[in-house]
């Protein structure tokens, strides 16, 4: 069972499934995919959320890939709500 913390949305689930899945992932990939069905704006948004989160990693040019912290949470490992944003 996932925890997720009150910050997250559905949203971010299926990013990290898809980046997971794929390796990594950029927002315009995602939202073609059909997998994340929502828009490459609010898709990009709610990645660099992840990222102040540590959940994932940005590699430049919109490049996402999946941290262990964020691999940790899609297992069921890592309550997300007890996370702090990185300053």
């Amino acid at each position: 069972m996932r925890y997720s913390g009150r910050w997250m949305t559905l949203a971010d689930d299926r990013i990290l499934e898809y980046i997971r899945e794929h390796g990594s992932g950029a927002p315009k990939e995602m939202k073609d995919s059909g997998y994340v069905r929502f828009s490459r704006q609010y898709i990009s948004q709610r990645c660099k959320v992840m990222v102040d989160y540590g959940l994932l990693q940005h590699l430049g040019n919109g490049v996402y890939v999946i941290t262990e912290r964020g691999e940790q949470y899609l297992d069921g490992e890592l309550d997300t709500g007890e996370l702090e944003p990185d300053e």
